[in-house]
């Protein structure tokens, strides 16, 4: 019968190593970082937020992009606002001169939409202008219109005052609507101007 060999047991004191320096990390790999600790397999267990509060974190949601909205009207200055006026009525009036015959009546009627979009597309700021331009980019829309005779300079001078005086109702009403509108978007900028004025700043939080 075969007897195995036990080996004899050691009661003796067991050796200690002496403590060597720290480990060195070697070059091209991050040390651990300081929650960072050792698995019992060898892997990496890192502590995380969760482990230290008690509840998992939550991450807000980005907010979206703002979208840029095109503005509800055009703006224009003072000296864009008589330049666009001018040139539709003066488009306005070879228009009329070429499909209508050159009929006073069909170029008072355009007359009263152009003063209202003057009216409206002039900034708050040079809103008063409106109702100085309009009768000005009348009489320019009035050229091809007008009835010129012999289409010398003063026939066509004669014919311009003609027009200006036979068409007064519509170069009076067409600046009397600007006006109107010029009054109200004034009277509303001067109270919401007052509005920003009077109210006091609002304190901004305080960060945490």
């Amino acid at each position: 019968m075969e007897q195995h060999r036990t080996r004899p047991t050691q009661h003796g004191p067991r050796r200690e190593t002496a403590p060597g320096p720290p480990r060195q990390p070697r070059p091209g790999k991050s040390p651990l970082p300081p929650q960072a600790g050792r698995a019992a397999g060898g892997g990496v267990v890192r502590s995380s937020r969760a482990d230290r509060t008690g509840r998992v974190p939550q991450r807000r949601p980005a907010p979206p992009a703002a979208v840029r909205r095109p503005p509800a009207r055009p703006r224009l200055t003072g000296l864009g606002g008589g330049l666009f006026c001018a040139a539709v009525m003066l488009a306005l009036g070879l228009l009329t001169g070429a499909l209508f015959g050159a009929s006073p009546t069909v170029y008072g009627v355009l007359f009263l939409p152009v003063c209202v979009l003057t009216a409206l597309w002039v900034r708050e700021g040079d809103v008063l202008i409106a109702p100085v331009v309009v009768p000005i980019a009348f009489a320019v829309g009035l050229v091809p219109v007008a009835d010129t005779g012999g289409g010398g300079t003063g026939d066509r001078l004669m014919g311009m005052v003609t027009g200006l005086a036979t068409q007064a109702g519509w170069l009076y009403g067409g600046t009397l609507v600007a006006g109107v509108i010029v009054l109200v978007r004034r009277v509303r900028w001067v109270r919401r101007t007052r509005e920003a004025k009077g109210r006091p700043a609002a304190r901004r939080p305080a960060r945490p």
